[in-house]
């Protein structure tokens, strides 16, 4: 497991080499995320603008095949026939499994709801208040450090037990002194730390596709 750890980082730095510096803490972000899945947790994430974009697209790769087919097992599939022979043998052959993930940016009437009643700056820990658990994940992405909703996300976060890993860019800002792991991606201009943020999460969706779903094509 751990020679195709280093495989797909290796992989990773040959395509994008400023990410050199970055080794470690991307393996350290994956430990965190295997280990919520592994003990049935689910990662929550938010960022705002294009990191907000960035949230829905991990939750894409995560809860559906990213590069490899993610077949639902023989009883679900049993069951489904069971329940509705010609339905169920449709849903059978087209379900994919997933490893659960929410963008806390996706839910507009709730979020407005929020910045009308309340503020801005709750609006991502109302939500990771809601639904995570101990064991869950946050993942937080602002390429400054410094967005204040996703910090005090962060901050509700570690209250209630949910390893926060941060996705950042510049010095890391605020963000990466609350996270358990903190990848700093080497840029300073908005886009430039989100053209490197991509190639970051796709690395860790890849990974922790072969983990949980590789032995259904090896």
């Amino acid at each position: 497991m751990e020679d195709r750890l280093k495989r797909q980082i290796e992989q990773l730095v040959h395509r994008y080499p400023e990410l050199g510096g970055n080794r470690q803490d991307i393996l350290d972000a994956y430990l965190v995320m295997e280990r919520c899945y592994e003990s049935g947790g689910k990662l929550l994430i938010a960022g705002n603008g294009g990191s907000a974009a960035d949230a829905e697209h991990i939750v894409g790769e995560l809860m559906k095949g990213f590069k490899r087919p993610r077949p639902v097992g023989a009883e679900l599939a049993r069951r489904l026939q069971e329940v509705d022979p010609e339905r169920g043998r449709v849903l059978a052959e087209s379900l994919e499994c997933g490893l659960p993930a929410i963008p806390l940016t996706a839910n507009g009437a709730l979020a407005t709801a929020y910045l009308n009643d309340v503020g801005s700056e709750g609006i991502f820990a109302q939500q990771l208040f809601g639904y995570g658990r101990k064991g869950d994940v946050f993942l937080g992405i602002s390429t400054s450090g410094s967005s204040g909703n996703v910090v005090s996300a962060a901050v509700a976060a570690r209250a209630l037990g949910i390893s926060v890993v941060a996705l950042t860019g510049k010095d890391g800002g605020r963000l990466a002194g609350l996270a358990d792991v903190t990848i700093c991606v080497p840029e300073k201009e908005t886009y430039m730390v989100q053209e490197l943020h991509l190639p970051v999460y796709h690395c860790l969706c890849l990974m922790l596709e072969e983990r949980f779903f590789g032995d259904l094509e090896d």
